[in-house]
């Protein structure tokens, strides 16, 4: 005897709304530029909370958008690869650019932050998505570059 099952699966939609012209979109040329744009975008959470967010890049390396990743506590907050990546080829971006805010205002990466680095950039590589830079930024002002000092691999 057979029954006629019906089988209902979720829709898939990828959608990535770009309302601003190539032209108009800011180009990152430096860390610095980097700092300033995410200085401007982020939330009023600076000073009290980690939060850690992502600069999408086309291939001239203006900025298509920004996204936050991950939302934590005063001593840190959790990165999902996958949500960066997924993020990331939604948007169709060509490299990527890290950021995260440390609310004590110290600038140096931690361990973990290293790692963190290391990690994203290694799976960049095999999608054809380069991190360009990991910044920590300060409430206090200032930011650390990982690009600067030497610590992500182009």
């Amino acid at each position: 005897m057979c029954y006629k099952i019906d089988y209902e699966v979720a829709e898939i939609k990828l959608v990535y709304q770009n309302k601003v012209s190539a032209k108009d979109r800011p180009q990152i040329c430096s860390s610095l530029d980097a700092y300033q744009i995410f200085l401007a975008n982020w939330t009023e959470q600076l000073g009290f909370i980690e939060e850690f967010f992502i600069l999408l890049l086309d291939r001239s390396n203006r900025v298509m958008g920004h996204f936050k990743v991950s939302q934590g506590s005063m001593a840190g907050t959790i990165v999902d690869p996958k949500v960066v990546f997924a993020a990331a080829l939604k948007a169709r971006t060509s490299a990527i650019i890290l950021a995260h805010n440390h609310p004590s205002g110290n600038l140096y990466p931690s361990q973990a932050d290293k790692a963190l680095t290391q990690k994203l950039s290694k799976a960049g590589k095999l999608l054809d998505l380069p991190i360009l830079d990991h910044l920590i930024l300060s409430p206090e002002g200032g930011y650390y570059s990982f690009s600067d000092e030497g610590l992500i691999e182009h």
